[in-house]
C-alpha cells in the first residue's frame, strides 16, 4: 500500500502479519504526524517528515525528503538508511524514531545493542553531503557536462555580471534562490565566476537574505567560498545570526535549469556549513570595523565588496571525510 499526496486526516493500515500504522499527513505532502508500526514482535516509530510513505509485506519503508545516509545494526532488527529513505527491518527488538529534517535520534532496549544510542555525527551529515555533491559532478561528466554548463546551457552569449538563468532559480517550498554571473576575464585568475545563494524566508514577495557565493572555474571546479557586502547584491541585510538560522532553508528540489545543478549547490552549503557560518560572522565583523574614507555607512562603501572568503577543494574535503 504506497500513501503519496493529497491526504488529510488519519487511517489505519493493515497487512496479512499483523502491520498497522496510523498516519497524519497534510494536502500539501508534509507528514505532520506520527507514524506507528508494530510487526509480531515491538516495532515502534514516530517520524514527523515530508514527502510519501510506503509500506510493504516484507518490511517497512518510510520515504523522505531529508538527506540521511549510513547504516548501523543491533540485536535481531536492522536499520538501513540510503539518501531520502528510511528501512526498518524487525525480527525482534523495539525501537523508537524521530527524524525532523536533516537529523535522526534513535533509542531502544538493551536487546538493540549499541544501535540504541546512536546519532548520526556532523561528520556523517557532511559525508552524505559530500557523496551527493560527487554523485551531481559524476553524473553530469559522464553526460559530458558539469554544473557551469547546463546552467549555460541555454544562454546564446554569456556577458559579464548578466544573471543566469534569467529571471533567477526560486524555489516556493524553501525560499532558496540562486543566480549566476560570470567576470571580466582576468589574468591570472581561475575563477570563472560564481552562484549567489539566497534565502527569502517568508516568499518570493517576503524579503531576501544573501548567504554565500560559490566560485566555480571555467570547468564547474569547486573553488572559493565567499560574502560580500550589501550593495554588491542589494539584499534586505540580516545580521550574522540570523542569516547563519537560513542556512538549512537553501534546499532546492526545483528542475530548471538543471536539478543536478540544484541539488549540487543545495549539498555545497549544508557540506560547508560550519565554514559558511565563519564566514557569515566574519562578514560583520568586518564591516563592524570597516570605516570609509568618505564617511559613508560601511555597507553601502563601494571600496569594500569581499567581506570574507575561504578556497575550497570539493574531492579534498571528501576525502578528508572518506568519500
Amino acid at each position: 500500500m504506497r500513501c503519496r499526496l493529497a491526504l488529510c486526516g488519519e487511517f489505519a493500515l493493515r497487512c496479512s502479519f499483523a502491520l498497522f500504522g496510523r498516519f497524519a499527513l497534510r494536502c500539501s505532502g508534509s507528514l505532520c504526524g506520527g507514524v506507528s508500526v508494530c510487526s509480531r514482535r515491538p516495532l515502534r516509530g514516530r517520524v514527523p517528515v515530508c514527502g510519501s510513505i510506503s509500506v510493504r509485506c516484507s518490511r517497512t519503508l518510510f520515504r523522505c525528503l531529508a538527506m540521511l545516509g549510513g547504516s548501523c545494526s543491533g540485536g535481531s532488527f536492522a536499520l538501513r538508511r540510503s539518501a531520502g529513505s528510511l528501512a526498518l527491518c524487525c525480527r525482534a527488538g523495539c525501537i523508537t524514531m524521530r527524524c525532523r529534517s536533516r537529523s535522526l535520534a534513535l533509542r531502544g532496549p538493551a536487546a538493540i545493542g549499541q544501535a540504541a544510542a546512536w546519532r548520526p555525527t556532523m561528520d556523517e551529515t557532511r559525508s552524505e553531503a559530500a557523496r551527493q555533491a560527487l554523485f551531481c559532478e559524476q553524473v553530469l561528466a559522464k553526460s559530458g557536462s558539469n554544473v557551469l554548463l547546463e546552467t549555460l546551457r541555454e544562454a546564446k552569449s554569456v556577458a559579464a555580471w548578466e544573471h543566469f538563468p534569467p529571471g533567477d532559480v526560486f524555489d516556493p517550498e524553501t525560499g532558496a534562490q540562486w543566480y549566476y554571473h560570470s567576470h571580466p576575464p582576468q589574468e591570472g585568475l581561475a575563477e570563472h565566476g560564481h552562484f549567489h545563494c539566497f534565502v527569502r524566508p517568508d516568499g518570493a514577495n517576503g524579503p531576501i537574505h544573501h548567504l554565500v557565493a560559490v566560485g566555480v572555474d571555467a570547468y564547474g571546479k569547486l573553488v572559493r567560498l565567499f560574502t560580500v557586502n550589501q550593495w554588491v547584491v542589494g539584499d534586505n541585510w540580516l545580521e550574522a545570526e540570523g542569516t547563519v538560522a537560513l542556512l538549512p532553508r537553501f534546499d532546492l528540489h526545483f528542475a530548471r535549469p538543471c536539478y543536478l545543478v540544484n541539488r549540487w549547490l543545495a549539498v555545497v552549503l549544508a557540506l560547508y556549513a560550519d565554514e559558511i557560518k565563519i564566514l557569515i560572522r566574519d562578514r560583520d565583523k568586518v564591516l563592524a570595523g570597516h570605516r570609509p574614507e568618505n564617511g559613508a555607512p560601511a555597507r553601502e562603501d563601494r571600496a569594500l565588496e569581499v567581506t570574507s572568503e575561504l578556497g575550497v577543494d570539493l574531492r579534498q574535503k571528501a576525502a578528508g571525510l572518506g568519500v
